[in-house]
């Protein structure tokens, strides 16, 4: 159960216009899809003790095992969404909550210096525990992944700094696929050996495998959006892990991120409306 560890916010998503408060977050997204997916795995997440009831049930019923840690003193962390008459997100009033100065405790630091895979959402303050976990020695022997989620907070030198302690990165690249700043992601990748996935939604996927510094493209069919695109990234990266890790073969990982991500475009919140039922 141990060799797996998802680390990564969990958090209350506040549907507005409905009144409807739901457990959120893309590490929690990703925690759904590898539990479906039958994946043994522990999730090392903090919410808050004002709302444990809209987590842990959903913690439960889809089996997904957790830390004991998991309630901190606070708030949880929580984010407005308005469903727009597109049908897609409006995110706003991300609220950090516990979140804020997260740091492990003893025995979930001791649980990721045992495992043997490590997959980090690099949100600002699980990327400081990550550089704290590997300033003191607390990474070696495992084999760690982060998501970048939309590059939004970061610089390529930030990149690089971050990079250097995984093996392999994903991005969510929302922007031109012929920005400088990618080629400057695919120099750090090729620099420090890395392999570096960047999702361009229905553009494509790229990635650099920094081991042999080649880099390919993988065209993606373009899909009709019956929901909304908000969980596809979430439901790529579990995919593509889950692959990965299994097989150690790039290709079929992209072809099973790409899958998962197309089949959460039917859906009208990150996750399918029987993930949230009893």
């Amino acid at each position: 159960m141990n060799d797996n560890l998802l680390l990564g916010p969990a958090s209350l998503d506040r549907y507005v216009a409905q009144g409807v408060v739901l457990p959120g977050g893309g590490a929690l997204n990703m925690a759904y899809h590898w539990s479906r997916l039958g994946m043994p795995f522990r999730f090392l997440t903090r919410i808050g003790d004002d709302h444990p009831e809209v987590f842990l049930p959903f913690l439960h019923r889809h089996g997904i095992a957790h830390s004991p840690a998991i309630i901190g003193h606070g708030r949880s962390s929580s984010i407005d969404i308005v469903i727009e008459a597109d049908g897609q997100p409006y995110m706003d009033h991300f609220v950090e909550g516990v979140w804020a100065g997260f740091r492990l405790d003893a025995a979930e630091q001791a649980l990721v210096s045992s495992a043997t895979r490590l997959h980090v959402v690099l949100v600002d303050a699980a990327a400081g525990e990550l550089h704290r976990l590997a300033d003191e020695g607390a990474l070696a022997g495992v084999s760690v992944s982060g998501d970048f989620l939309s590059f939004r907070h970061y610089s390529v030198d930030r990149f690089a700094a971050t990079m250097a302690l995984l093996d392999l990165g994903i991005i969510g690249w929302p922007g031109d696929p012929d920005d400088a700043v990618l080629a400057g992601v695919r120099s750090a990748a090729f620099d420090l050996g890395r392999v570096v996935v960047v999702t361009l939604g229905s553009r494509g996927v790229r990635v650099f495998d920094g081991r042999d510094r080649t880099e390919q493209f993988v065209a993606v069919q373009a899909v009709r959006v019956l929901g909304t695109t908000v969980g596809c990234g979430d439901a790529f990266v579990a995919a593509f892990l889950a692959a990965w890790w299994n097989r150690g073969d790039l290709a079929s990982a992209v072809e099973a991120g790409k899958a998962a991500g197309a089949a959460a475009t039917a859906w009208l919140r990150p996750l399918p409306d029987d993930a949230y039922t009893p």
